[in-house]
C-alpha cells in the first residue's frame, strides 16, 4: 500500500499556482492545486479522462465548459471528458485543491 499526507505537498508560490503530484499510475492522476491571491490555473481539458474536482481549503471559482460556479472546502465537482476546467482562487485566504483524472492525461 503506498500513502502520502496531503498536507506534505501543500506549498504556495508568490508568482503562480502550486502543483504537486499526489499519485500517478497507469489507470490514474491526481494532484494538489495550490493557488492564493488572483492566482489560477486552466484552462485545461483531456479529450478521454474525467475529472474530480475536490476543495480542501478556500473556496474557489471554477469553469467547467461553459458552467461557472464558486465552490467553497468540502465542495467537489465533476469534470466530463473534453470539457475545459478553470480554477481561480476566489478568497482572500489561499487555497488548496485536489485534482483527480482517470484515465492519466496523454
Amino acid at each position: 500500500m503506498k500513502s502520502r499526507r496531503v498536507t506534505d505537498l501543500v506549498h504556495f508560490d508568490e508568482e503562480q499556482a502550486r502543483t504537486e503530484v499526489l499519485y500517478e499510475t497507469d489507470r490514474l492522476f491526481s494532484q494538489v492545486v495550490c493557488v492564493q491571491g488572483s492566482q489560477g490555473l486552466g484552462p485545461m481539458s483531456d479529450p478521454d479522462a474525467e475529472g474530480l474536482v475536490v476543495v480542501l481549503a478556500g473556496e474557489v471559482a471554477a469553469q467547467i465548459g461553459r458552467t461557472r460556479a464558486r465552490l467553497r472546502q468540502w465542495d467537489s465537482a465533476l469534470v466530463p471528458p473534453g470539457e475545459a476546467l478553470t480554477l481561480r482562487n476566489a478568497s482572500a485566504e489561499p487555497s488548496v485543491v485536489l485534482l483527480v483524472l482517470a484515465p492519466p492525461p496523454a
